[in-house]
């Protein structure tokens, strides 16, 4: 970024400080516009991604009520999911809507309650059984816990009736915070029926 005060152009440093330019090195000056013309490219990128998202969702919501009205046919079910293939079947397009999960105070519930089995089983399976436990309730940077692994208790074939219980408390203090719309596009691998998909993450290019 160059500041300009009087006749004396200046560039500001990480600190807030601004920095005469005839005093920036040229490396450091090399850095910066590259630096920044990759950050424009990149927001122009994200710009057009955004533009994509909208139109193609825009384009298959309009695709399914001219089918539902032409046909009489629904595309996806309850939740909004769609799937749409090309002629060839060497293409298809994916619409998911996916809920975010959050737990109520029952969590904290489910906890205690299965504090209280490891508490009364054998000593042979606390450590193990412990260890789990811990991990599945450990916190993030935000203070959140993991929604996988959570549920993955809840698959755990137990049958202590106190372990139930918990589980039970898990499930009832899920609570759906919200959605997310998802677009995800997939090539047919050769003439097999196995899907790659069409990579619009950076990393993954």
């Amino acid at each position: 970024m160059m500041d300009i005060n009087t006749n004396t152009d200046y560039m500001t440093n990480a600190q807030g400080h601004r920095v005469p330019i005839d005093l920036v090195s040229d490396i450091d000056k090399a850095r910066n516009d590259l630096v920044q013309e990759i950050v424009s490219a990149a927001n122009a990128l994200r710009e057009t991604m955004i533009n994509f998202k909208i139109d193609t969702l825009a384009d298959i919501g309009a695709f399914v009520e001219l089918s539902a009205e032409k046909y009489g046919a629904k595309l996806g079910g309850k939740k909004g999911n769609v799937t749409l293939t090309s002629y060839d079947g060497s293409y298809k397009v994916v619409r998911s809507i996916g809920e975010y999960l959050v737990f109520d105070e029952r969590l904290q519930v489910a906890k205690e309650l299965i504090d209280e089995c490891i508490h009364v089983w054998s000593k042979g399976s606390n450590d193990n059984i412990r260890a789990l436990v811990e991990h599945a309730f450990q916190v993030d940077k935000q203070g959140k816990v993991s929604t996988g692994r959570i549920l993955g208790l809840t698959r755990l074939d137990i049958k202590d009736a106190t372990w139930r219980k918990a589980m039970q408390a898990i499930t009832d203090s899920m609570q759906v915070s919200g959605t997310a719309t998802y677009v995800r596009v997939y090539r047919r691998i050769g003439d097999d029926d196995q899907w790659e998909q069409v990579a619009l993450d950076i990393a993954k290019l």
